[in-house]
């Protein structure tokens, strides 16, 4: 934690495959973005880089400033919006729950790296398969939604 230097912050088209340079307008991700900023206690000693062009339609010199503006204001959205559900605790309490587990026992023995593979095949052979247990996808997603929309 506290090693996150600065952010290339462009986008792109997901369809595409590649990045595009697009400027950043997508508030879900900006939250989870700025989210990860927060756990990481802040960005040091860089910030965000716009490493981003205007769309090909984009033909009057205003629009570069407009999507620096637009991807800032994006950005700050999604902080006020990653704040608020940190303060919350709404999704890290689930996904602590989640993943209790590790906290204890066989689980917080392997999460400390004590445990080879040979011990976690005993470990299986002993006590069988695990209980599948639901990931919840989309009650974290509809959650998110509440912060984002």
């Amino acid at each position: 934690y506290g090693m996150l230097g600065s952010i290339d912050s462009n986008t792109g088209d997901p369809l595409l495959g590649w990045d595009t340079d697009q400027f950043p307008m997508d508030v879900k991700k900006a939250t989870l973005v700025m989210s990860a900023v927060i756990d990481q206690n802040g960005l040091q000693p860089g910030g965000l880089n716009f490493d981003c062009k205007v769309r090909r339609e984009s033909t009057d010199p205003e629009d570069l400033f407009i999507g620096h503006i637009g991807a800032m204001d994006t950005f700050a959205k999604g902080l006020r919006n990653a704040a608020k559900m940190k303060e919350d605790a709404l999704l890290s309490n689930m996904v602590k729950n989640r993943y209790k587990t590790f906290d204890y026992g066989f689980g917080k023995r392997l999460e400390d790296g004590e445990l080879t593979l040979d011990d976690c095949e005993a470990y299986v052979l002993d006590n069988g398969e695990p209980e599948l247990t639901s990931g919840k996808q989309e009650l974290y997603e509809m959650i998110l939604n509440r912060y984002t929309t």
